[in-house]
């Protein structure tokens, strides 16, 4: 049975954290201006600067621990999730987040649609945050089994929906895939999955295929990294805050859609404030978390995730909000519909990867008029 869960991280791992932030060797650490070759190391210093001298954790810890949190074991797997209950007049709707997320992601969306009748379910994937650390790399086709015994535990046998972006769509689409029956409806943000031989045909889905291929060379080495050494790189992340915070900051500075600045580089702080950012790096920090999360990646190679059988397309009604992902940019609808059952498709004017972050309204009302018929 799950069991309430109460956000505590000691004082002595603060203190830890704190000390390693203090004793970094910036000297150590080229400076250059831009993003050019990596991380802008000037918005990282402005990080850790308010990390160390304005950040207050044990305000934002009472401020995550008014939501109500649980723990269960599923499966043998301990999974973290929180649990906020509407008044049933709708089905239960779980949203699932992605790497370098966390369930804070949706903290903005739960009591909206808790006021609207969701129960709404918000897990921390294996591995991440407060959920158990998995035994070995598990990856979305894993999870998709947990995270829907995990509703079967709650509810029984019966309906729900999902959303989810990043890890958080593959997850999704293999739980609907998986359990048709079960998923009355799947809203994305991002498409991973595709069919087998879901393969570009039309011009403007050729050039789709083209202009994604082209980024993944550009910005996929870290996806590459975690899939094939997270081991390595989780020793060497493991013992530094500032380490798994550049790590981090990269991903929201390149993936957000932010306002650039006159030399090209991310403005961060037009789209984030340093207390979201660090919040959600601390999740990574200090449960010690970093290690696990990257094992997704791993699972994802290990469980050949991200091709649905043949002849196993989505069936379930999806709905997509397509936002201007600079580094996932969406694909034609066309394309999507190999793999998918779209019957819902909204071409978004702003916000990127971290869509329920940058755009929480728009992703709200864009799931809430999907979501509208599933009572």
């Amino acid at each position: 049975m799950p069991e309430p869960f109460n956000i505590v991280v000691s004082d002595e791992r603060l203190a830890s954290i704190r000390a390693r932030l203090e004793a970094f060797d910036w000297s150590a650490v080229p400076y250059a201006d831009g993003w050019e070759i990596g991380v802008g190391v000037a918005d990282l210093r402005r990080l850790i600067d308010y990390w160390l001298h304005r950040y207050d954790w044990r305000a934002h810890e009472a401020r995550l621990n008014r939501l109500p949190h649980f723990m269960a074991d599923v499966q043998g797997q301990r999974l973290h999730f929180i649990h906020a209950r509407g008044d049933g007049s709708r089905l239960p709707l779980m949203l699932i987040h992605g790497w370098p997320g966390s369930f804070i992601e949706f903290e903005r969306l739960i009591e909206p649609l808790v006021a609207s009748g969701h129960d709404v379910i918000v897990p921390s994937l294996p591995g991440y945050a407060f959920s158990g650390r998995p035994d070995a790399p598990i990856g979305p086709r894993r999870t998709a089994e947990l995270f829907h015994q995990l509703l079967l535990d709650l509810y029984g046998p019966g309906r729900y929906l999902v959303q989810g972006g990043d890890w958080g769509a593959a997850v999704g689409g293999w739980m609907a895939q998986a359990s048709p029956e079960a998923v009355a409806a799947l809203h994305l943000n991002l498409i991973l999955v595709e069919a087998e031989g879901a393969a570009p045909t039309t011009s403007d889905e050729l050039a789709w295929a083209k202009w994604r291929a082209s980024l993944a060379r550009r910005e996929g080495a870290y996806s590459h990294l975690h899939g094939t050494r997270p081991q390595t790189l989780g020793v060497a992340m493991s013992d530094s805050p500032v380490g798994i915070a550049a790590w981090i900051l990269e991903k929201f500075g390149v993936w957000a859609d932010v306002p650039r600045r006159a030399d090209g580089s991310p403005d961060l702080w037009q789209a984030f404030d340093e207390d979201l950012l660090i919040t959600n790096i601390m999740l990574y920090v200090a449960p010690q978390s970093f290690v696990t999360s990257t094992w997704m990646y791993r699972g994802w190679v290990l469980e050949n995730a991200g091709k649905f059988p043949p002849g196993a397309a989505v069936r379930v009604p999806t709905g997509i909000g397509a936002f201007p992902d600079p580094a996932f940019p969406p694909p034609p609808r066309s394309q999507a519909a190999k793999s998918y059952n779209v019957v819902h498709w909204s071409d978004m004017a702003a916000g990127g990867h971290f869509a329920a972050l940058e755009k929480p309204d728009a992703l709200l009302a864009d799931m809430q008029e999907f979501f509208a018929p599933y009572r």
